[in-house]
């Protein structure tokens, strides 16, 4: 199981926790927030592109080839109704020269990343209130 916590802060900015790591979730200035971390879709963005970058990078390392200098660009665009994102791009720039047979590789080995996945295959979702019981 994959455990994250995410208490608030104050106002609409979030602390998210992670086994032993921490991060803040937060809204830009002209939406109410300060402007201290990232905005909730924005790291969904980053979960998608940081588990696309670690499937390239493992490509890369498994066939000896440089891994220096990979980065991933994603970007999505809002849309709705319901809200949500859609249109995702994931671009992976790798700065060295590939074989096709290793530009496949890289291509088959991105796609396996679980974030990617997961959006491929509409996950159960449920969603437990929990309160206190009214005396």
């Amino acid at each position: 199981m994959i455990e994250v916590q995410v208490r608030l802060k104050e106002d609409v900015q979030f602390e998210i926790a992670a086994r032993q790591h921490t991060l803040v979730s937060d809204q830009p200035i002209e939406a109410g927030g300060q402007d201290a971390g990232m905005t909730p879709p924005e790291l969904f963005l980053s979960a998608l592109g940081s588990c696309a970058a670690f499937y390239a990078s493992a490509y890369l390392k498994k066939k000896g080839l440089l891994r220096a200098g990979v980065e991933v660009r994603v970007t999505a665009e809002k849309a709705g109704p319901p809200a949500r994102l859609d249109h995702f791009l994931i671009e992976v720039k790798i700065p060295i020269e590939l074989s096709e047979a290793d530009r496949a590789g890289l291509d088959r080995s991105v796609h396996h990343c679980l974030i990617h996945n997961t959006m491929l295959h509409r996950p159960s979702i449920e969603i437990e209130l929990q309160t206190p019981v009214a005396a």
